[in-house]
């Protein structure tokens, strides 16, 4: 896309490209979440108003608090489409973090309720208790274990899949929180307390407020307001595409 063309519509218009550029990688590569997509692949080409919290200092943020972009994103640690998803918003991090630009910030969806299976059932069991060891990771070493962390664990968990149906071994989490310089034994006993169990369910239903069934959920917002959907696992290329077109909307309102 011609960056000037983008420019020249500032940032309304911007935002209609990019959401158009998203909806239609949605449609010919979408992947499915972990159960139905909560907004139909067509609905995407236009300004979402999904009604998701505002971001605050309480959040989980990587890059710029005050970026003018910023990616939210509901997820699930057991979830395959997460993992999947996981190097993608790393890399636009990688490439956008360091000039103050984008922001991610990462909120719990823990698909571990009866119901979230088609059959009724529980789709992951353990997801719960792996949203505490990522809160465990943020209060015993702060943000940037919390990322280095959440990285970590998606590197390290298998997918969880019909037949490997509880993703990673819950015994090896002390490992991981180890690996990136938590103390093994202070980090499992925080997760044994159980003391983020309500701060997890509350994003939760934030989400659910919001009208989110799935994950990844992600939600791209802007200065002004307006709100993209990223559903489920979206390729980098397209996520570069609309920020790149965002950013470029941006500068030509200046």
């Amino acid at each position: 896309m011609d960056a000037h063309k983008s420019s020249s519509l500032g940032l309304p218009g911007a935002v209609i490209i990019a959401g158009a550029i998203i909806a239609v990688a949605i449609i010919w590569t979408h992947k499915p979440t972990t159960v139905a997509a909560p907004v139909s692949p067509a609905a995407a080409a236009l300004t979402d108003q999904t009604d998701i919290p505002p971001v605050t200092a309480a959040d989980h943020i990587w890059g710029n608090p005050n970026a003018p972009i910023k990616i939210v994103e509901y997820s699930d640690p057991s979830c395959p489409y997460c993992k999947m998803f996981q190097p993608v918003v790393k890399q636009i991090m990688d490439q956008y973090g360091p000039g103050g630009q984008v922001a991610w910030v990462y909120r719990h969806f823990p698909m571990d309720k009866p119901g979230t299976r088609s059959d009724g059932g529980i789709l992951h069991p353990n997801s719960g208790h792996e949203a505490e060891a990522f809160e465990c990771a943020a209060s015993l070493g702060g943000n940037t274990v919390f990322w280095n962390f959440v990285n970590a664990f998606y590197a390290a968990t298998p997918s969880v899949t019909n037949t490997s149906p509880n993703g990673l071994d819950q015994t090896k989490i002390p490992a991981i929180g180890k690996s990136v310089g938590l103390d093994a034994v202070s980090f499992s006993d925080c997760i044994a307390s159980n003391q983020f169990k309500d701060k997890i369910e509350k994003q939760y239903l934030s989400g659910i407020n919001a009208g989110i069934s799935g994950t990844p959920y992600s939600v791209i917002m802007t200065p002004s307001g307006s709100k993209i959907p990223l559903i489920g696992y979206v390729p980098y290329n397209t996520v570069k595409q609309a920020i790149d077109t965002l950013i470029s909307g941006l500068n030509g309102a200046q």
